[in-house]
């Protein structure tokens, strides 16, 4: 069964100490509204009132082509990382997702990027890890195309 999994929490904790984000800048601190601003660690929402991160990132070891760089919020205090399985709360809250498909060598496997709704969310990434060329799978929002979480091989 996939698994849903975060951002790796030293890379985390490197960003909440105020180290440079995918554009070499320090991340930007601001305050929480509580409505949908989901921490890429914990995978929860990040409290209204609580202070939060907003920065560029790339999920990706390096720069290339298909190195897509977007924003993301991450809680400004230590969280702890989301592990586990089934749907964290970060990925209930939008009727649809873009996921696609990406191989080892981190370019996308092509055909296997869609929009779908969330509740067939992990067993539409189960059918695209039937392709052999498929190493892992991103999460993104279907409307901004925000990276959100990565689904492993389980």
């Amino acid at each position: 069964m996939p698994r849903i999994t975060a951002l790796p929490t030293e890379i985390v904790r490197a960003l909440q100490a105020g180290g440079p984000d995918a554009h070499g800048q320090r991340p930007e601190r601001a305050v929480s509204d509580g409505g949908g601003n989901p921490c890429r660690h914990c995978l929860r929402y990040i409290p209204e009132g609580a202070e939060m991160l907003i920065l560029a990132h790339r999920p990706f070891p390096q720069a290339q082509p298909y190195a897509e760089t977007g924003p993301i919020f991450l809680c400004a205090e230590p969280c702890a990382r989301h592990e586990g399985d089934g749907v964290p709360q970060a990925l209930e809250g939008s009727p649809d997702y873009l996921i696609k498909g990406y191989s080892a060598d981190h370019r996308i496997v092509y055909g296997t990027g869609l929009v779908i709704p969330q509740a067939q969310m992990m067993a539409q990434a189960e059918a695209i890890f039937a392709d052999q060329r498929v190493a892992y799978i991103h999460v993104r929002s279907a409307r901004n195309n925000c990276y959100q979480a990565r689904i492993d091989r389980g």
